[in-house]
C-alpha cells in the first residue's frame, strides 16, 4: 500500500493583543480598529476643576489629612492648593460646565483661572451664574 499525501491549507486572519504582565498573546480575527485620537487638548480650567474634585474625594476618605498634605504630595504650595479648591465653591452648573468645555484645538485657552477666581469667591450662587454668563458672552464675542 502506498500512502497518501494531503496537504492542508489554513487561512485565518490573527492578531497580537495584551495579555498579562504586558505578554503578547496571539488571537483570531480581525484586529480591533484604532482608538480615535481625540482632537486638541482639555482646557486647563476643566482639569483644574477635575483636580479641586479629586482633591476633596482624598481629603473625605481621609486619605490625606488636610491641604499641607496636598500641598506637600503636589509639590505646590498650600495657597496654591486653596486657589485649586475655592473652585469648588463655584455653583454646581457652573462646575459640571467647565469640566465640559469643549476641547482646544489650537491658540490659547479661552478662559483663564485668573477670569474665574472672582466668580468663585462670590458667595451666592445666583450671583454667581450671572458673573458666568458674562465671562461665556465676552469669551464667545472674541
Amino acid at each position: 500500500m502506498t500512502a497518501l499525501q494531503t496537504s492542508l491549507t489554513f487561512k485565518c486572519k490573527v492578531h497580537f493583543t495584551q495579555a498579562r504582565r504586558g505578554r503578547k498573546q496571539l488571537a483570531v480575527g480581525e484586529a480591533p480598529a484604532p482608538a480615535p485620537v481625540p482632537l486638541g487638548r482639555v482646557p486647563r480650567i476643566a482639569r483644574l476643576m477635575a483636580l479641586a474634585i479629586r482633591f476633596e474625594g482624598l481629603l473625605s476618605k481621609g486619605e490625606v489629612r488636610d491641604y499641607a498634605d496636598l500641598a506637600r504630595l503636589g509639590h505646590v504650595t498650600r495657597a496654591r492648593v486653596t486657589q485649586i479648591m475655592n473652585f469648588l465653591n463655584l455653583a454646581p452648573d457652573i462646575q459640571e460646565e467647565l469640566l465640559f468645555l469643549p476641547p482646544i484645538e489650537a491658540g490659547r485657552d479661552a478662559i483663564k483661572e485668573w477670569q474665574i477666581r472672582p466668580i468663585a469667591a462670590e458667595p451666592e450662587w445666583p450671583k454667581q451664574r450671572r458673573a458666568w454668563s458674562a465671562l461665556r458672552a465676552s469669551v464667545v464675542e472674541r
